[in-house]
């Protein structure tokens, strides 16, 4: 965390300082030529103009200067600029920034000028800043920031309260088919009960009808009996005659 504050603050005043530079450079008046300067809103054309009517040293000095003072920006940009759309929003940054100084020149300084192909120059001086250091030097420190954050986060103590963890898909599936797996026994004893029950039932039905059967025929022999004892008296009497 501590190296993360520092790297940032450098990143600040390193953008602070060339601010100031930028201001000193761009925002001086220059009043030898004011008749001279004319704005350019057309692309290329101050180019051309550099060209033709330059020597190469004083072309090379001048479209050189306005590359080299947006290198910074493709430096220390991307320190503050979210990973996700880097260069762009790294390019649209500069492209404003150096858009807006061209604008107080043109407005408010003695003897300058807006011009866009200044603004094209800076802006390809910040994309080429990025491409040769920028670019690393934030992957580099949103690495490290990364790898830093899971360390601190386990060196924090952690809280009474725990949140209950859902189970994952795999522990669901799991649990699922142990259910089926008791549904189904369940289900088989159920049937193997009625079964039971089943057979216990004709089992008692079956008793019932040989009671039955049973008491029938105990009935069925004292009629018998009853009728064989019944003439025995009229045999009794035909003797004693």
């Amino acid at each position: 965390m501590l190296v993360r504050g520092l790297v940032l603050a450098a990143a600040l005043v390193g953008l602070v300082a060339f601010s100031v530079l930028l201001a000193k450079v761009t925002l001086t008046p220059s009043p030898a030529s004011e008749d001279i300067v004319t704005s350019n809103l057309q692309p290329g054309r101050s180019l051309r103009q550099y060209a033709e009517d330059y020597t190469f040293l004083a072309a090379c000095k001048q479209a050189g200067g306005n590359v080299l003072l947006g290198v910074p920006f493709g430096l220390l940009l991307p320190f503050f600029v979210p990973r996700r759309l880097r260069m762009i929003r790294t390019t649209l940054l500069a492209a404003v920034a150096m858009a807006v100084v061209e604008l107080i020149q043109g407005a408010l300084v003695q003897g300058r000028a807006f011009d866009i192909d200044d603004v094209i120059l800076n802006t390809a001086g910040a994309l080429l800043g990025y491409f040769v250091l920028g670019r690393r030097l934030s992957h580099r420190y949103y690495t490290y920031a990364d790898v830093s954050s899971p360390a601190e986060q386990r060196d924090e103590p952690e809280p009474t309260t725990r949140l209950k963890r859902t189970p994952g898909k795999g522990v669901r599936t799991q649990l699922a088919r142990r259910k089926a797996s008791d549904t189904k026994a369940g289900g088989t004893k159920t049937a193997d009960t009625k079964a039971r029950g089943t057979k216990t039932g004709g089992t008692k039905a079956a008793g019932a009808k040989v009671a039955a059967k049973k008491a029938t025929g105990t009935k069925g022999n004292g009629a018998k009996a009853t009728s064989a004892k019944a003439p025995r008296p009229l045999l009794d009497r035909l003797r004693r005659r």
